[in-house]
């Protein structure tokens, strides 16, 4: 669903939602499907061509961090159950998540997740280097110590989720104002009063941040600090493969970030270049690819000359300890904000949107999420490092 361009915004709102990606829509949503009424989402593109946009989105409870593993396996039921609620096939295959170690200090570091996410009902578990080929034919078990494998992981198509929620939300009643730009705020007090849009002014009653990799600039206009920056990440696709490529779990090189999995007649290639600077391009450089098939030769050497058909590039919404900004803003109690996931915004969005409609209620969350809160960087308290990042 892409909603035309508003060329007015509603003249008042009791919410006001900045961002129209996935963690927008599953906000709104989640807000509506609660009795909220009068929401606008305010988005300055089409929906869900920021971070949101990369064609298939991993999805996993596979982290270090307990308050992480909550929000990706309460996320993974919803999407499970996503054809139902709110409707929509997000063509979620659960293939699994396979994680690839070559150090006895990684296997450790794994193993004591392992342990952590099965106490929390999270099926992963430790496999050797033979299992993990078998799993993955393409991989060489060359300097292979160990694997994580989650059974339970898999990936999703984060636009078909941007359109469920947002179809879902517009049946409710919000409204949805793209090519719509936020272009400041009032305060009054401790107060936000108004968004004003390149549409318009917003009166409102709260706002919520879920502004990506953008979060920054917004939190800016009121004096909240959000410290988001933004990243590119890319990857490419292979050109159809006959015969077919086996059904693969998604695949994680975790020493280099290199990863790859089924994309419909293909293979979906990926890899954090260690030495991409900050910035909002978004321009996709082939070149790039040059650091995968690198890696490719020692670790899945099929992999390394196949052909590629084009791809694309996307920006990572990165904080300080590579963990997300959630909360209320202590200043101003009616800014929320949901942002800076890391490149795990995509496979949190149901959870996080249950927890930012519970937070607007001032009722209590599944989990409690005020560890992350964006006070955590300036008051002294424990940074949660994140360590299965890539």
């Amino acid at each position: 669903m892409s909603s035309s361009a508003f060329p007015t915004v509603p003249a008042s709102a009791d919410v006001v939602i900045i961002g129209g990606g996935v963690m927008g829509v599953s906000i709104a949503f989640h807000l509506a499907e609660a009795g909220v009424t009068n929401i606008v989402v305010v988005e300055r593109g089409d929906l869900g061509r920021g971070s949101s946009g990369k064609p298939i989105g991993g999805v996993r409870a596979q982290f270090s961090d307990p308050l992480n593993i909550e929000l990706g396996s309460r996320s993974l039921r919803a999407f499970e159950e996503f054809p139902h609620r709110p409707g929509a096939d997000i063509r979620f295959d659960t293939v699994g998540y396979l994680f690839l170690l070559d150090s006895e200090r990684q296997a450790s570091d794994f193993a004591a997740g392992v342990g952590l996410q099965n106490s929390l009902d999270v099926p992963s578990r430790m496999i050797g280097p033979e299992d993990a080929q078998r799993l993955c034919p393409y991989l060489s078990t060359d300097g292979l110590v160990a694997a994580a494998y989650s059974p339970a992981d898999g990936h999703a198509r984060p636009g078909l989720v941007v359109q469920g929620y947002a179809a879902a939300a517009a049946r409710a009643g919000v409204t949805i104002a793209t090519r719509t730009a936020v272009r400041g705020m009032d305060t009054a007090g401790d107060r936000v009063v108004a968004v004003h849009t390149s549409h318009g002014r917003i009166a409102c009653s709260a706002v919520i941040c879920a502004a990506g990799a953008w979060s920054a600039r917004i939190g800016d206009m009121v004096g909240v600090h959000l410290p988001v920056r933004p990243v590119k990440r890319q990857l490419a696709f292979t050109a159809p493969l006959a015969p077919p490529a086996p059904r693969i779990p998604f695949t994680i090189d975790f020493s280099s970030t290199a990863y790859f999995h089924n994309s419909d007649d293909g293979l979906l290639l990926g890899l954090a270049d260690p030495g991409q600077a900050e910035g909002f391009d978004t321009t996709w450089t082939p070149e790039w690819l040059e650091l995968f098939r690198t890696v490719a030769r020692h670790r899945a050497p099929a992999l390394a000359d196949m052909e590629t058909a084009g791809g694309w590039a996307g920006l990572y919404e990165v904080t300080p300890d590579h963990n997300a900004l959630i909360g209320r803003s202590g200043e101003l109690p009616n800014f929320l904000y949901a942002a800076g996931f890391s490149g795990h915004g995509f496979l949190q969005t149901p959870a996080v949107g249950e927890v930012v409609r519970d937070l607007y209620l001032e009722r209590e969350p599944f989990t409690d999420v005020s560890p992350l809160s964006a006070d955590r960087f300036h008051r002294g308290a424990e940074i949660r490092p994140e360590a299965h990042v890539v």
